[in-house]
C-alpha cells in the first residue's frame, strides 16, 4: 500500500479506470462512523463503498489514508470569490473593489480559489459578483481552465438604488439596480439571461462594517424577484441583516435567508414549515473584527461588529432550539478566503454537536443547492468529492477546520498535505 506524490496521483486519477482511497475511519451522509473503510472511484464519480482489502477491485491505483478520517467534500453556501485583494497597491479591500478590471480580477480570484480548496470546500454557492465575473469564473473551473470549487453563481445581486439623481450629471446604473416590481422582474431576468444559477437580493441595509438592518426592498418586489426565479427553475437567495426584511423573505419563498438577527418565533415557525434556510454568516464578522487593521476600521466599528455577533449567535442558538434548517456560509471576501469553514465552530459554539455541523456543509447545504442526489455524501452515484482529516471529527469540530490534509474533487486530488 503505497503513498502516492501529489504529481503521481494527479496523473493517476486522471488516467487510471478505477481508483480505490483508503480512510482509517468514514464518516458517511447519516453521520455514522465506518473504520478501514474503501471508496472506489471511477472517472468523477464514486462507484463502491466498501472496507478493508477485499473491497480494493484488482488493479486500482491505491491512495492511502489510513491515517486520517475521510468527509464527503465541504459546501460553503456563501461566497464571493471574486472579491479579491492586491496589498500591495496601497488601497483598502472596499475602496480597490471594481477598479482591477474584470480580466485581472478573474484571473487573481484563482488564489480564493485555491485556499478555498485548502479548507476542504469542494462546492461553493457564490453570491454577487461584478461584470459576471462570478459566471466566467465558474465556466473556466467547469471547463478545467481553473482548477477550483464548483460554483453556483448569482451574477449581480439585486438591490435598490442609492444614490440620487444629481443636475447636470449622468451615469449608467449599476446593474443590479431595481425599483419597483417591474424593475425587479427586469433585473433578476437578466441575470438568468447572463447564465445566472441563482438569484441574489439584498433585502435589507447591512454589509462589512454597517451592521443596519433596514428593510429596503418591499413584500411584493421580494416576492416578484423568487417568482421569476422559480419560474425559471431557479432559486433565490435574500439578504437581511435586520428582523423585517427576513420576515418578508421567508413569506416571499426565498430559499435561504442570509445573516439575519432577532428574527421572532412566528419566522423561525414559518421557516420550518416551509424549509427555509438560514445562513447565519456568523464568523464573517469575527473575521472583519480579527483584520480591522486591513480594513481601517476603528475601535467603534468592532464594538459594533462584537455587539452582532453576540445577536447572531442568540438568534442562531433560537433557530437551532426551533429546528430551523442551517447551512454553513462564510460570506468570504478578500484575505477571508482559508477560513471559510470557521463558521462551523460558531455553529458548535451555539449548540450543535460536531456532527450536526458537519451536516450544514455536507447533506443540507446539498440539498438546498438541489444537489442532494450528487453533492454532500460519499456513496455511489455521487461526485468523488472527498477531504480526509487529521482528529476525531465526531468530538472535535476543530479538525475538520484546522486540519484538512487531503482533497479530493470529482475524482482529481487537488489539495495534498499529508
Amino acid at each position: 500500500m503505497r503513498r502516492l506524490s501529489l504529481f503521481v496521483v494527479f496523473a493517476t486519477c486522471a488516467q487510471a479506470q478505477v481508483t480505490a482511497v483508503r480512510f482509517g475511519r468514514l464518516i458517511d451522509a447519516r453521520g455514522e462512523v465506518h473504520r478501514d473503510a474503501v471508496v472506489v472511484v471511477e472517472h468523477d464519480r464514486i462507484t463502491k463503498v466498501g472496507s478493508g482489502d477485499a473491497a480494493v477491485p484488482a488493479g486500482a491505483t491505491i491512495v492511502d489514508l489510513r491515517q486520517y478520517t475521510g468527509l464527503p467534500g465541504l459546501i460553503d453556501v456563501h461566497t464571493h470569490m471574486t472579491f479579491w485583494w492586491d496589498p500591495n497597491l496601497g488601497t483598502r479591500p472596499w475602496a480597490q473593489l471594481g477598479t482591477l478590471g474584470p480580466q485581472v480580477t478573474t484571473f487573481m480570484a484563482q488564489e480564493n480559489a485555491r485556499k478555498t480548496l485548502e479548507t476542504g470546500v469542494t462546492t461553493v454557492r457564490d453570491l454577487g459578483s461584478s461584470d459576471y465575473d462570478d459566471i466566467a469564473m465558474r465556466d473556466l473551473i467547469n471547463r478545467g481552465a481553473m482548477i477550483g470549487p464548483r460554483m453556483f453563481v448569482a451574477g449581480y445581486g439585486l438591490h435598490v438604488n442609492a444614490s440620487p439623481i444629481r443636475p447636470g450629471t449622468s451615469s449608467t446604473p449599476d446593474p443590479g439596480t431595481a425599483d419597483g416590481i417591474a424593475e425587479v422582474q427586469r433585473v433578476a431576468r437578466q441575470q438568468i439571461a447572463a447564465g445566472a444559477d441563482w438569484i441574489k437580493v439584498y433585502g435589507s441595509t447591512g454589509s462589512d462594517r454597517d451592521t443596519s438592518g433596514y428593510e429596503t426592498f418591499t413584500y411584493e418586489e421580494m416576492k416578484a424577484a423568487a417568482d421569476v426565479a422559480h419560474f425559471a427553475g431557479k432559486r433565490i437567495a435574500i439578504h437581511s441583516y435586520g428582523p423585517a426584511g427576513a420576515k418578508a423573505a421567508v413569506r416571499a419563498g426565498a430559499e435561504s435567508v442570509e445573516h439575519a438577527i432577532d428574527m421572532d418565533d412566528s419566522t423561525l415557525t414559518e421557516m420550518v414549515r416551509r424549509g427555509t434556510v438560514y445562513v447565519p454568516t456568523v464568523d464573517h464578522n469575527r473575521y472583519y473584527i480579527a483584520h480591522r487593521a486591513e480594513y481601517g476600521y476603528t475601535e467603534a466599528d468592532s464594538t459594533a461588529l462584537t455587539e452582532y455577533v453576540r445577536r447572531n449567535m442568540a438568534t442562531l442558538r433560537r433557530a437551532i432550539r426551533a429546528r430551523v434548517k442551517i447551512a454553513m456560509g462564510s460570506d468570504a471576501v478578500f484575505t477571508g478566503f482559508g477560513e471559510n469553514t470557521r463558521e462551523l465552530d460558531r455553529f458548535v459554539e451555539a449548540g450543535m454537536t460536531p456532527i450536526q455541523a458537519i451536516a450544514t456543509a455536507t447533506t443540507t447545504a446539498a440539498s438546498l443547492l438541489g444537489m442532494d442526489q450528487e453533492l454532500g455524501a460519499i456513496a455511489p452515484g455521487y461526485y468523488a468529492d472527498m477531504i480526509a482529516v487529521e482528529g476525531d471529527p465526531v468530538t472535535d469540530i476543530t479538525s475538520v477546520t484546522h486540519h484538512v490534509r487531503w482533497v479530493m474533487k470529482a475524482g482529481r486530488v487537488v489539495v495534498d498535505k499529508h
